[in-house]
This record gives structure tokens, C-alpha cells and sequence, in this order.
């Protein structure tokens, strides 16, 4: 796949494997390859959320302003606003994936709230890694065979699974809706995923 997505774009350019496209987010995985200057020359009109699903290290030089330096390990989330054109260079020896989650539009108005809530009912295995107006993302983690409490989601939510699992493999990325369920890890490993609400 990777492979005719660089056939597919221009030199200079990232990768780019759609993943979701719904009313709400457009979700696709961005790899750079190493040591490769990439502009982006309508920079992003929409605001996202970025995972990495590498560890590794990039600069990142917006217009004039001095060059930032990026250094991130896999799982890790960061909140990145509109901006204007870029230019993004992988400086590490190997290539990188982000997950990145383009949100669409506004929220609809303050975020519904529930008894239920996973942080609230099950703070074992659910914990806010980041929340604004737009988003929370919560980091959600289960020793094998681990059991969680019922709980209720009300809000569309992309889900990136982070490591092989009952039903699931590493990196897999879905849309999941609301619901009000009990969760159990039935493998012999730990189990892990990012769940990205988009309010």
C-alpha cells in the first residue's frame, strides 16, 4: 500500500492513507519518509489532533518563524491548530506515521454529559490525555483478562487500537458511536487505545 501512495504523490510529499471520512473528522495516517523537506503550502484550514505512531524526531517551520523541533514517541498525542503553509521534515533514519484526525466545522454547543462516564464510573482504565472545545481523547488501558466497569458513550469517537488485541490488531482505526456497554480484555496481554471524542 505504502508504496503506490509514494507512486501516487509528488516528491517532497507525505504519504497519505485515508482511513475515515465522516461528517465530522477526515482521519488518515501521514508518513514521512526520512530526511525529506515537506511543504505544505496551504498549510490546514481545520484543526486536528495528531497520534504518532513511531517513535522519532521531526522540525516543523511555519512561514519566517525559527524551526521547532519535535521529538515524540508512539501513542503520543498532540493538539495542533489551524495554521498557515509549512514546511515538515522527518529527521529521523527511519520513516514516521501520524495519525492525524482533521476536524470539521464547529462543535455543536456545550458536550452532553452522562452518569456514566468512563472516566468517572471506570478511572482504572480510562483517563483524559486531552480536552478542549472540540475533542477529549482518553487513553484507555487494560491488563490481560482485566475487567472494566458499565459505562456509557454519547459522543462519535475514532478509535486507534495500539497494540494487538481481542478483535482488533495494531494501528487499526474505527469510528465508534454511542453506546452503553461493559468491556473485558479476554487476551493474555495488556491491552491498549486512544479513543479521540469528537464533540
Amino acid at each position: 500500500m505504502a508504496v503506490s501512495l509514494w507512486a501516487q504523490n509528488p516528491p517532497g510529499a507525505a504519504a497519505i492513507e485515508s482511513k475515515l471520512d465522516t461528517p465530522q473528522a477526515r482521519v488518515y495516517i501521514a508518513t514521512l519518509l526520512p530526511h525529506t523537506p515537506v511543504p505544505s503550502r496551504t498549510g490546514h484550514a481545520t484543526n486536528r489532533v495528531l497520534i504518532y505512531l513511531d517513535n522519532g524526531v521531526m522540525t516543523r517551520q511555519e512561514g519566517t518563524d525559527k524551526v521547532q523541533k519535535i521529538e515524540f514517541h508512539r501513542g503520543q498525542v498532540r493538539w495542533r491548530p489551524a495554521s498557515g503553509a509549512y514546511v515538515a521534515e522527518n529527521i529521523s533514519d527511519h520513516p514516521i506515521r501520524i495519525l492525524e484526525i482533521d476536524l470539521k466545522g464547529q462543535p455543536a454547543g456545550p458536550a452532553p454529559v452522562t452518569k456514566l462516564d468512563p472516566t468517572v464510573v471506570d478511572p482504572k482504565h480510562y483517563k483524559v490525555e486531552l480536552e478542549n472545545e472540540q475533542v477529549r481523547v482518553m487513553r484507555i488501558h487494560y491488563d490481560a483478562h482485566d475487567k472494566g466497569e458499565q459505562h456509557e458513550h454519547i459522543l462519535n469517537r475514532v478509535v486507534l487500537y495500539l497494540n494487538d488485541q481481542t478483535g482488533a490488531k495494531a494501528d487499526e482505526v474505527r469510528l465508534s458511536g454511542a453506546g452503553t456497554h461493559t468491556e473485558q480484555n479476554t487476551g493474555d496481554q495488556p491491552a491498549d487505545r486512544i479513543a479521540v471524542e469528537l464533540k
